[in-house]
């Protein structure tokens, strides 16, 4: 069952004083929104964390599955979203199996923006280790380039604000299938993720594209939903390569300019491919 968004918006006009060309003027900004989100397990409360407040089923489904809430889409039963005085409330419903491992894990903390960390209470909470991921995608170069360049077109909410991350879905031809905006980098990628597996998409067939650095989070979550390729339009951390390479992910970063690098598992990509554009 999903409920309806009506108090918190994804961004609201605010007033201002701008210094702009050696004058002081009034202004009025779109400026994006950023809004506490609880998220509840079988009436437990799990975790709050603060996030752009649309797509909030696409987010919860993501975060569950890349998180290792759940193993499998099928665990995950539905959820109800409502509005609080304070932020939005999420009632998910799961399987009673992996709420019994929820609740041993004992989290139950505070998740700020872009917290890959959010209530890990040891370090194997907080660096999983996810199966290798086997795809056989082989993208071309070109294609990338082609896919990276066209995503800042299908931004909206940052056109508008200048302000939040996105990260996309991308087929092996190039093209865009799916974004998902948020101020948040990791809920970005929580609520793609989120939206491919409401979809059915199959998720050997394509690539993650993202607005910001690639963190281990990031390659942890893409591997444990099995994910073969995530591209970055900024810099790598040196774990998140290592984790790029035990897991079998190919990353590459620094994807803008007609130019990236990639630093684990290069065989995905190579000129050979099919290509995207003429």
């Amino acid at each position: 069952m999903f409920g309806s968004i009506k108090k918190f918006s994804a961004s609201e006009v605010f007033p201002g004083a701008r210094w702009e060309g050696g004058e002081a003027c009034e202004s009025r900004d779109l400026i994006a929104n950023e809004t506490a989100v609880a998220l509840v397990y079988n009436g437990v409360p799990h975790v709050v964390m603060m996030a752009t407040p649309e797509d909030i089923e696409d987010f919860v489904l993501g975060f569950s599955l890349s998180e290792g809430i759940v193993r499998k889409p099928d665990e995950f039963f539905g959820v109800c979203v409502r509005t609080r005085r304070d932020g939005i409330e999420a009632d998910i419903d799961i399987a009673a199996e992996r709420f019994r491992e929820l609740a041993r894990k004992q989290r139950n903390l505070t998740g700020r923006i872009g917290c890959g960390l959010c209530g890990a209470q040891t370090l194997e909470q907080a660096i999983r280790h996810p199966g290798p991921v086997a795809t056989r995608l082989r993208l071309a170069p070109d294609a990338l380039q082609h896919a990276m360049a066209s995503l800042a077109s299908k931004q909206p909410l940052n056109a508008a604000t200048g302000s939040v991350h996105a990260a996309a879905w991308m087929n092996a031809k190039g093209e865009i299938a799916l974004v998902r905006e948020d101020v948040g980098r990791h809920n970005a990628l929580d609520k793609l993720i989120g939206a491919l597996i409401a979809r059915e998409v199959d998720l050997a067939q394509g690539a993650v594209l993202i607005t910001s650095r690639a963190s281990y989070e990031m390659i942890q979550k893409a591997a444990t939903v099995g994910i073969g390729v995530v591209c970055a339009i900024s810099a790598p951390t040196g774990l998140a390569i290592r984790m790029a390479q035990t897991s079998g992910v190919t990353l590459i970063a620094f994807a803008r300019g007609g130019r990236h690098t990639i630093y684990a598992h290069a065989e995905r990509v190579t000129a050979h491919a099919e290509r995207a554009v003429a």
